[in-house]
């Protein structure tokens, strides 16, 4: 099943609400973790007896995580120093009961106020380095001498374990907070977070382990994250095994509305993706003009005209009605142009049509121009932008969406009241009730056009098959992803084409259905 994750606050709170109303001891959690994080250690890399360990411990929590490991390495025989950045008389709380207990402790050497030359010195004989700097609360930029230690650590040439979560690492963004620990191994205590299966921080984290250290289950339902990993389980019988006697009429139309000159290769790409992800029927409505182009490449897909000048569509209500009649879903984008007759087009689809809509390329382009046309849809649309696009939609820079990919998503998704599908490595799905959806396929070798044309129809395609606007599009993402990661594995890295990805998405579906 889908690995939950957590924010930072929300963390928090389960720690609070395990400590205080259901009487677990702080420092029987930290035991726990440390507990956890040595044998977790211990599975990864072999047994600790003999190795060289550096332990390097800041002052909160995170640092008594360390110290409480340290007595434990110690205890399998293993050479360990703790290097304390702080000084003892700042410690408090299960720290400070650490701290006490790591001074009993004659078999470990400990340095307190150790600075970035004291980390380079101690870690040149090390086998392992252990960094317990900073914990999931950190919220402000590393800067100064810890700055220096977290440089000096990555670049010791050492196997580095995190406690919890790299240092420097923000929970909820995953994103540096000036400069972060790249570890090689993260045991991860409770819950994992968000900022460790997001990227760029999954690459900060290496393999990330969860460690269950005995949280109250009252105080993780209290809370009730609602942020998931998804895993292939999750998707099994989504899409129902179809009956014996099943015809067309049963799977849907998909319109798709686009392909003006120029862009002809992206309303097909969406149709094609359409017809191979099981919807029953699927239609290219594109400019009059371009026609005998738009039908040439897939003959199960059939083609309707609309108005255009010069391959470029025109709005026009009339014929716009008569290509909807009788659909069960609309995508809307794929090559359709960005212009004031395209914006109309978009209007009109998204408050006139009463009917499923999947949004994505020009149509995006389109409506951030006027996003609260959002609000007058009678049906729940699904949004599939890039961070490109996401960032015209909230009038932002491409980097201030991707600095808070799960902030920005969420946010758009419960303010107008739809699907949000932010594409990238590990593509989000946002619900308005907070819901937020990680998936975990795809590659690299996705960076290249037409790969969100495929996407946009292949929800359209679940769409029409009854499936909801979430499902389908945590469905769609997760089936384009492993159509790309079963072309990177057999081939090459990278190479593969979009329309080759929809060729495989049925292959991939035929796992999926029960």
């Amino acid at each position: 099943m889908s690995l939950r994750v957590v924010t930072a606050s929300q963390m928090r709170e389960i720690d609070r609400l395990s400590i205080e109303q259901y009487g677990i001891p702080g420092f029987s959690l930290m035991r726990r973790a440390a507990e956890g994080a040595l044998k977790t250690i211990e599975e990864t890399w072999g047994p600790a007896a003999g190795k060289r360990v550096l332990v390097i411990a800041g002052r909160g929590n995170n640092g008594g995580d360390g110290m409480v490991l340290a007595c434990l390495l110690a205890e399998r025989a293993a050479q360990v120093r703790v290097a304390l950045i702080a000084h003892p008389q700042d410690l408090r709380g299960d720290a400070r009961r650490a701290w006490d207990e790591l001074q009993k402790n004659k078999a470990v050497a400990v340095t307190a106020g150790a600075d970035a030359e004291f980390v380079r010195t101690s870690g040149r004989d090390a086998d392992w380095i252990v960094d317990a700097l900073f914990g999931t609360g950190l919220n402000a930029p590393v800067t100064g001498e810890v700055a220096k230690i977290i440089a000096t650590v990555n670049e010791s040439g050492k196997k580095i374990v995190s406690l919890d979560i790299p240092s420097g690492l923000d929970a909820d963004r995953g994103v540096p907070l000036g400069t972060s620990i790249r570890a090689h191994l993260t045991p991860t205590f409770g819950l994992a977070k968000i900022g460790q299966v997001i990227y760029p921080g999954a690459d900060y984290v290496g393999t990330l382990r969860v460690v269950d250290i005995g949280l109250a289950a009252g105080a993780v339902l209290a809370v009730n994250p609602r942020t998931f990993l998804a895993e292939p389980n999750d998707f099994v019988g989504t899409l129902p095994a179809r009956a014996r006697d099943a015809h067309k009429g049963h799977f849907g139309h998909v319109l798709v509305i686009g392909g003006a000159r120029g862009r002809t290769g992206a309303a097909v790409l969406a149709a094609a993706a359409s017809a191979r992800a099981g919807a029953g029927l699927t239609t290219l409505a594109g400019p009059a003009s371009l026609n005998a182009v738009l039908a040439s490449h897939v003959p199960e897909i059939m083609t309707a005209t609309l108005p255009d000048r010069d391959g470029h569509l025109l709005f026009d209500e009339q014929a716009l009605r008569s290509v909807l009649e009788g659909k069960s879903v609309v995508v809307l984008g794929p090559g359709m142009g960005t212009d004031e007759q395209a914006f109309e087009i978009v209007r009109f689809v998204l408050t006139q049509a009463r009917l499923p809509v999947v949004l994505d390329a020009d149509a995006l382009t389109c409506l951030a121009r006027q996003p609260e046309i959002l609000r007058n849809c009678a049906v729940q649309p699904v949004l599939t932008p890039h961070p490109g696009e996401m960032a015209r939609l909230v009038a932002a820079s491409t980097k201030d969406v991707q600095q808070d990919r799960p902030g920005v998503a969420r946010r758009f998704a419960k303010t107008y009241g739809c699907i949000l599908l932010l594409k990238g490595a590990r593509t989000l799905i946002a619900a308005p009730d907070d819901e937020l959806w990680i998936n975990p396929t795809g590659n690299p070798g996705m960076a290249t056009g037409g790969m969100g044309d495929v996407l946009s129809g292949v929800i359209g395609a679940l769409r029409a098959q009854g499936l909801s606007p979430l499902d389908a599009a945590r469905l769609g993402a997760f089936v384009h992803g492993r159509a790309a990661d079963r072309l990177a594995a057999d081939y090459a890295p990278f190479g593969f084409l979009a329309s080759e990805v929809a060729r495989l998405v049925p292959v991939v579906l035929k796992d999926l259905v029960r």
